[in-house]
């Protein structure tokens, strides 16, 4: 009969989970910035680009200290949030837009990380290793601050400037349409009633 894995066995396969997630991360994030048609955006996925390289090098630390080898497990959950922003690169999407929908994606990814990093803190405590989850806690409070900051983008223009473009052009259609309704009913010819043309006819004779 096959060994029972413990949590100790959980913690390690969440550990390597994390760690492939991160490697992922780095090579999408580039994309991101350089799909962002605002400065400060840009530079908040530039920056967390950083982060994310030195996070790497933190779980390379985590694993050092248990004594096992880093290796990463394929993480199903960031790949599918990082297939899905880029099928809204390729979207038509004009700039303020595309910005809006850029944080979106950029804080699906930061919501699983905090859930994923919260609970590698909580089971690294319970089973003894407060080395291992001071260093997790540093990443954690990387991915809030970086969460925090997107929120910020979103709130402080970005998002507003999207809606505003939105509405002016729900404005432009309605005023088309309005348009083509009034030239519609110009050109319909002018149709007599029958008694209209009934006292016409009376009248003539």
């Amino acid at each position: 009969m096959a060994e029972q894995e413990t949590l100790y066995d959980a913690f390690l396969d969440e550990l390597r989970d994390a760690y492939d997630a991160e490697k992922q991360l780095t090579k999408a994030l580039p994309k991101l910035a350089k799909a962002a048609s605002s400065p400060d955006l840009r530079e908040a996925f530039e920056t967390h680009l950083e982060e994310t390289r030195e996070q790497v090098s933190r779980l390379e630390q985590v694993f050092e200290l248990l004594d096992e080898r880093a290796k990463g497990k394929h993480c199903d959950g960031i790949a599918g949030i990082i297939e899905e922003g880029k099928s809204v690169l390729e979207e038509d999407f004009s700039d303020e837009a595309l910005d809006a929908c850029l944080i979106a994606s950029g804080q699906r990814a930061e919501h699983y990380e905090m859930a994923a990093y919260g609970t590698l803190i909580a089971w690294a405590r319970v089973l003894g290793r407060e080395d291992a989850a001071k260093l997790l806690e540093e990443t954690l409070e990387e991915e809030k601050a970086a969460d925090k900051k997107l929120t910020a983008l979103a709130e402080g223009g970005i998002n507003e400037r999207a809606a505003e473009e939105a509405r002016a052009d729900d404005e432009s259609e309605e005023e088309e349409e309005d348009e083509e309704d009034e030239e519609a009913a110009e050109s319909q010819p002018v149709r007599r009633t029958a008694s209209t043309s009934g006292a016409k006819r009376a009248s003539s004779r």
